[in-house]
């Protein structure tokens, strides 16, 4: 049974359409990664990229003690990664902003899985997607989860061994 270990929730102001999470043990860079894709990551590092339009985020961070369950939702993407944390002290990072401290506790420094999911406010756009510069088709979102913001972001981060997930 996974059990929900920690979680913190904080404001975020993207900057050069991106903003991510790092291990304070690694050099901040923006990792040369595949951008087709959402999530870019390296070791030590994920970034989502999200529309220029998006000003405000809220992300919401939560540590598992196993893989969680999916939290149901009108999520906009969702997309899975695993990254290797050799500090296990995470901090939120946007380029113009740095790196800012979270009181998030990872159990140890090591491999986990991070499930990211996010929503747009269809209220505060049109939004253009990063990958393809074609506007988004926005779903129907919580306004309880926006908060007004343009974007949403869940981010559940769990253990894994060497490949094999723990639970």
């Amino acid at each position: 049974m996974s059990r929900l270990l920690d979680a913190y929730e904080t404001a975020v102001s993207p900057s050069y359409r991106l903003f991510g999470l790092v291990d304070a043990a690694v050099d901040t860079y923006t990792p040369d990664a595949d951008r087709s894709n959402w999530l870019l990551s390296a070791p030590g590092m994920v970034y989502l990229q999200v529309p220029s339009q998006v000003i405000n985020a809220t992300v919401r961070l939560e540590s598992w003690s196993s893989i969680p369950p999916e939290k149901d939702g009108n999520w906009f993407g969702r997309e899975e990664v695993e990254a290797e944390f050799p500090g296990g002290d995470l901090r939120i990072v946007t380029i113009d902003g740095g790196m800012e401290e979270i009181p998030l506790t990872l159990p140890s420094p090591g491999l986990y899985k991070m499930r990211w999911q996010w929503i747009f406010n269809g209220e505060r756009g049109p939004f253009t997607s990063p990958l393809s510069w074609h506007t988004l088709q926005i779903p129907p979102g919580s306004d309880e989860e926006l908060d007004g913001r343009d974007q949403y972001c869940l981010v559940q981060i769990w253990r894994v061994v060497a490949g094999v997930e723990a639970g």
